[in-house]
């Protein structure tokens, strides 16, 4: 993943994501069909982003993943910085260990300097893009339930948080 914002450059490797199917999936902002100003984007084609302000603290970044109508997005979890690590402890305010810089949804937005003004954003651009330039990095997938998502009930136990281990050579 890519993010050239405000002039500066920097990316990493995506390491955990999160699926959430749309109108079924209790833990989908647009589950049964809910059709907001904040998931309007949700229901447009795939290949943009849905940004989001949550807990009125922290931006969270996803993908819009299927075709127009469907509200199936990724959040993108954690990412493992390759470029701009001193960009990103800059956005971040503080010096932290590289593997804490983008750990989680709040802190990879903040360490990537992804915002609201993203939302809709498409990511075929110059702006935020992803490419599959090191595959080799990643060692093992593994799947299993969500975090956080309690509310969903046995939606919260589907299989779709995905974690990246990587290779340590």
């Amino acid at each position: 993943m890519h993010s050239f914002i405000d002039g500066m450059y920097c990316c990493g490797i995506i390491v955990e994501t999160e699926a959430y199917a749309g109108i079924s999936d209790r833990a989908s902002h647009a589950f049964g069909d809910r059709k907001t100003t904040r998931t309007e984007v949700m229901y447009r084609s795939g290949g943009i982003a849905y940004v989001y302000f949550s807990y009125g603290m922290h931006h969270l970044f996803n993908v819009v993943t299927a075709a127009e109508g469907v509200p199936h997005a990724v959040l993108i979890r954690g990412l493992f910085p390759l470029v701009g690590e001193d960009i990103m402890q800059q956005r971040r305010g503080r010096k932290v260990a590289m593997v804490d810089l983008a750990n989680g949804p709040a802190k990879l937005t903040k360490s990537m300097g992804i915002t609201l003004k993203h939302n809709c954003l498409s990511l075929d651009g110059d702006v935020i893009w992803f490419e599959n330039a090191v595959p080799n990095l990643i060692k093992t997938l593994v799947s299993g339930p969500r975090i956080g998502i309690d509310y969903a009930g046995e939606d919260a136990l589907l299989p779709y948080r995905f974690v990246g281990i990587l290779n340590k050579g």
